[in-house]
């Protein structure tokens, strides 16, 4: 599992403009809202924690369709299928790869962003647990639909089509514990519905993803 990982991150290293490019599409969608919208404290406060989270939902996206069709293409899946260690921690080895080079550059980002949208410390440190919790859910549940459409013409479509529908829990937990801070109700409740959902993910995604890739491979 450490070895895919390892594998994974060089690879990424090698193949900046991919990474970049998410990190550029979440970097320009949050900046948009706020020249669009104009400087109005209260509506961008009010406004933060929804487009904060749905561009990074989008920007982890990106690189769903990458996850495992280029080990695909050249055979490398159908060996880690037949590697005497069990497939589903290579499978989760490259969802966590997937998480480092997708999801943690938005978490740290996330802050620097928030500031765009008058959002005091408190907000922040909330907005950066959510998404620490969230992150790794969307690369979890996007390595099922990813192992669902491979190889299939017109993935992509599908992929988004699959994926965005199981997003919409994260993104109502991620967004409603940053309003839940703002509005002084406390984000407790959103941060464990997330950690559950998190949980329930890191049990049965690689699964359900290693099903759907055997079944792929066939």
């Amino acid at each position: 599992m450490l070895a895919i990982i390892r594998r994974d991150l060089l690879i990424a290293a090698r193949r900046k403009s991919e990474v970049l490019t998410a990190l550029f599409f979440f970097v320009i969608v949050t900046s948009l809202f706020p020249l669009g919208i104009g400087p109005e404290p209260t509506l961008l406060k009010k406004i933060a924690p929804g487009v904060l989270w749905v561009a990074a939902l989008l920007a982890t996206m990106l690189g769903l369709t990458r996850m495992f069709a280029p080990d695909h293409a050249d055979g490398t899946l159908e060996q880690m299928a037949l590697a005497p260690t069990p497939f589903g921690l290579l499978v989760a080895g490259k969802v966590v790869a997937h998480w480092l080079v997708s999801g943690l550059p938005l978490v740290l980002l996330a802050p620097v962003l928030g500031i765009q949208f008058d959002l005091d410390a408190g907000a922040l440190g909330i907005l950066v647990v959510a998404l620490l919790l969230g992150t790794p859910l969307l690369s979890l549940v996007g390595a099922i639909g990813a192992a669902l459409t491979l190889g299939v013409r017109g993935g992509g479509v599908l992929l988004s089509l699959l994926v965005l529908p199981l997003y919409v829990p994260a993104l109502i937990f991620g967004a409603g514990a940053v309003e839940a801070h703002i509005s002084g109700l406390g984000a407790g409740g959103h941060l464990s519905l997330l950690a559950a959902l998190l949980a329930l993910a890191v049990f049965f995604a690689p699964w359900a993803t290693t099903a759907a890739l055997r079944i792929a491979l066939e």
